[in-house]
Formats: structure tokens, sequence, C-alpha cells
């Protein structure tokens, strides 16, 4: 298999979980899958595959001390750029698998966040961080407690004489 096939392949592989995440949260096959390893075992063998076979002595040694000219050499190699992609792949997975489960435990909503780490891992997590702020604020009262927010009532004053 090429690598341009093994990256169009890592690609398509995760859109199912991310589907069920965000379409079929409570549905009791996105539960058990998404509390397993299943997502990320395939895809951290092919990785670990990808990263093995991409290292030279060069490499390793620009990898050691990290400049950001070396890093830019290194990734500039299609190996080594499908190698960094299929890192993002398991790692904004992970993310989102986190979010997701949080959002399971606590009922706090999750779907924009999901959606914001597909494309962008970092902003869904600080978007679902500042979801769970702003819940824990106004609508939990203590550990676990959920307050409920009460209509404003008009009340009709009666005057004694």
């Amino acid at each position: 298999m090429s690598i341009g096939q093994i990256f169009n392949v890592a690609n398509l592989f995760v859109l199912p979980f991310w589907a069920l995440m965000i379409f079929l949260p409570k549905w009791k096959v996105t539960q058990r899958v998404m509390e397993s390893y299943i997502p990320f075992v395939p895809l951290a063998a092919v990785y670990l595959y990808l990263f093995v076979n991409s290292i030279t002595p060069e490499n390793a040694q620009a990898l050691s001390n990290p400049q950001l000219a070396d890093i830019a050499r290194f990734f500039a190699d299609e190996k080594a750029a499908a190698t960094g992609w299929i890192h993002f792949l398991v790692m904004d997975l992970f993310v989102g698998r986190y979010i997701y489960l949080q959002g399971e435990k606590t009922g706090l909503w999750t779907i924009h966040s999901l959606g914001l780490c597909l494309f962008a891992g970092p902003v869904g997590l600080l978007s679902h961080v500042f979801t769970d702020w702003i819940y824990r604020i106004f609508f939990r009262s203590g550990e676990g407690e959920v307050v409920a927010v009460a209509e404003p009532t008009t009340s009709s004053t009666s005057t004694t004489s």
C-alpha cells in the first residue's frame, strides 16, 4: 500500500467514529465503541509503522534537539507528513472521545465541541472547557446538583384596608 493510500484510508477510518459521537451519541453501539480502544489501536499501529520507517539517523538527530527549520525539512518528506497527519487524527479523535465521554457522564452538551474537534482538535477542547465552565457557573449549585432556572412570576399584591 502506498503512502497516499495509507493517508486516504486513515482519513476515512476516523469518520465513522466522529459520526457516531456527533449524530448518534446515545446509541448503545456508540457508547460501547467509544468506551473501547477500537478507534485508536489500528491508527496507532499505522502511526508506529510509518514513524519507524520515517526515521533516519539525520531525522533522529534533528528530532532529538528540535529546531523549527529541521522540523520543516522533516515534514517536507511525504512519509513524514503522513506520519504527522495520522498523529493528528489519533490525538484529535482521542480528545473527541474524551469530550464525548464527559458529555455522557455529566449531561453536558458537546456537539459543538465535537464538531470543532473534528476539524481543529485544540479548538474543540477549548470549546469543551469553556462550555463546562459556563455550565458549572450557571447551572450547577454544588457537586453534581443542577440548578433549576425558574421563570419570573408576577404576583398580585393585595391591599388591606
